[in-house]
């Protein structure tokens, strides 16, 4: 039996962007830098554009006729645009249907061309709009991610100083035998100095215990 080849769904790049965006490259910083910006006029899809144009064009500077007037609801003109693109549908198969080779066939496309224009100049229209609501979101998101860890981080806190509380009750208060007790070692035990004065003065010479008392003095 032959081995099932493996088509890939995706076409492969081309070998010059292999070449020069390659990993080496990439890391010693040899890949070529980018285009300049557009200052002029550009062609996208086969159409003409400037750079100074508004981001959506008017129809009229298009040379497109309106459909709508220039004061509209834009959720009515689009259903009103989505009727009309089914009845103007419907008519052009049934153009095709009876009459194929007549001019009506034609003009039905270009009516039908001519919707789909505007819809999508509505549909643009609404583009600011969903940049604005999708940026607001994005905020709140962010605000209610940082509300939701400085919540947690006051929680921490509170359990902390709770442990902090609890183990400072829990260490017992000091009892009068306690505090005697400690009064009794204290006398007893000899202090620092008398300690090494007394080192000092067994079989010492005269000059160690001067020595000694001077770093006892220090």
């Amino acid at each position: 039996m032959s081995e099932t080849a493996q088509v890939s769904s995706l076409p492969l790049p081309p070998m010059q962007y292999v070449t020069l965006f390659s990993e080496e490259n990439t890391k010693r910083g040899r890949t070529p830098r980018p285009p300049p910006p557009i200052t002029d006029n550009y062609s996208m899809f086969g159409n003409p554009y400037n750079t100074d144009d508004a981001v959506i064009r008017p129809l009229e500077s298009q040379n497109i006729r309106r459909l709508y007037p220039n004061n509209y609801d834009h959720r009515r003109e689009l259903k009103k645009l989505n009727h009309s693109i089914t009845a103007s549908f419907l008519d052009l198969v049934d153009i095709c249907i009876r009459n194929p080779e007549s001019e009506a066939r034609a003009t039905k496309i270009d009516d039908l061309t001519l919707l789909f224009i505007h819809m999508h100049h509505l549909v643009n229209e609404f583009r600011p709009h969903q940049a604005r609501e999708t940026l607001r979101v994005m905020l709140e998101q962010q605000k209610r991610q940082r509300l939701e860890i400085a919540e947690r981080f006051r929680r921490h806190f509170d359990k902390a100083w709770e442990l902090v509380q609890q183990a400072i009750s829990s260490i017992p208060e000091p009892t009068e035998s306690n505090i005697k007790l400690l009064i009794d070692v204290e006398r007893v035990q000899p202090s620092e100095g008398n300690s090494n004065n007394q080192a000092c003065g067994i079989g010492c010479a005269e000059e160690d215990r001067v020595l000694c008392q001077i770093i006892d003095l220090l």
